[in-house]
């Protein structure tokens, strides 16, 4: 190949790159269209993410406790808790696994086993295993106690969680009365 013909093939390259580039110019001139001064809407991002924060935390303090427990059956408790029995164990006596033995867990001080080392965030929580808490925590627990150490993701469905805080409610020397 010499030299005349890679001229040529560069000459080429070139006349395509300044045609496109032409092309472009003379289209942006016949069709012409004029940009408006004021957005036809503004997304404003902030406001959107607090709104439905918000939102969230009134729906999980307006939860009547009575009706969600209402919902709860013990024998899909004990079916969904198969889930939570890969870390804990829920009888009497039973040793603490991944995470802390769950028997007399409801109405008992949040961080009380003594053999078991809890996060600083459930340690420090200073509050006890009502219905509420616990209906709270099941829902998404890293979000309920900031910090805790269970990675459990939560159980969205209501009745999901109001049976499995009646099993557990169940598994204990004295069942709290039902709310």
């Amino acid at each position: 190949m010499d030299s005349f013909e890679i001229n040529k093939i560069v000459a080429a390259i070139l006349m395509v790159a300044l045609l496109i580039i032409g092309i472009s110019k003379v289209s942006d001139v016949i069709f012409h269209v004029e940009k408006p001064k004021t957005p036809g809407y503004a997304v404003d991002v902030e406001q959107v993410a607090s709104a439905s924060a918000t939102n969230s935390e009134t729906v999980e303090e307006k939860i009547d406790i009575a009706v969600l427990m209402a919902m709860g059956d013990l024998a899909v408790g004990e079916k969904v808790f198969k889930k939570c029995a890969a870390c804990h164990s829920i009888v009497k006596g039973g040793k603490n696994n991944i995470g802390p033995a769950l028997y007399n867990v409801v109405g008992r001080q949040i961080g009380a086993v003594n053999d078991y080392k809890y996060s600083k965030a459930l340690s420090g929580y200073g509050k006890e295993w009502t219905f509420e808490e616990l209906n709270g925590y099941l829902t998404k627990p890293a979000k309920w106690i900031k910090g805790t150490k269970m990675a459990f993701a939560g159980l969205r469905k209501e009745k999901d969680r109001a049976s499995v805080i009646l099993y557990l409610n169940q598994n204990s020397d004295n069942p709290l009365p039902l709310p």
